[in-house]
């Protein structure tokens, strides 16, 4: 026996393929489907003449293939999505790969900025000692007026 679920829920196309097989059902003949099937089967049976196994076997069939039809959409947009994702997951592979190589060069790149940044302090350091050396007095002056005038500046500053 037909089932009456399979056949409502493909009724759309199960409409079609029996208007295609007896051509004298009209619209509104296979409209009225309300679910149940002894009905559809008794008013084809009125309509075309048909033995009811005969009609209930076109029903048997026409119903398990739509639901075939169904089960390999279905399972088309499983396979579509399976795929899908596997290529989300590759891209999201190589985009991490691209961050990982990214994040490397900007690290080699702070890396060598800052040790360009110490030799230039290093490179300062040891001009000011060499200065220190090579005239005493005169960094001693320097460094006492600095002193002073830091001091006075301060001394006003707080003054205020």
């Amino acid at each position: 026996m037909v089932n009456q679920q399979t056949l409502s829920g493909n009724w759309n196309e199960v409409k079609g393929k029996l208007r295609k097989k007896w051509g004298q059902l009209t619209n509104d003949d296979v409209q009225v489907f309300d679910g149940n099937v002894e009905r559809l089967v008794g008013m084809i049976q009125r309509k075309t003449g048909e033995a009811k196994n005969a009609v209930e076997e076109f029903l048997e069939q026409v119903s398990s293939s739509s639901a075939n039809g169904v089960g390999q959409a279905a399972e088309a947009v499983r396979d579509f999505a399976t795929g899908a994702a596997s290529q989300a997951r590759d891209y999201a592979t190589q985009a991490a790969g691209q961050v990982r190589e990214y994040a490397g060069q900007a690290a080699e790149a702070i890396e060598q900025k800052s040790h360009q940044a110490m030799n230039t302090v290093r490179q300062g350091y040891q001009e000011a000692e060499r200065a220190v050396r090579s005239r005493p007095t005169e960094s001693v002056v320097v460094c006492f007026g600095a002193g002073v005038l830091t001091g006075l500046l301060l001394a006003l500053t707080f003054r205020r």
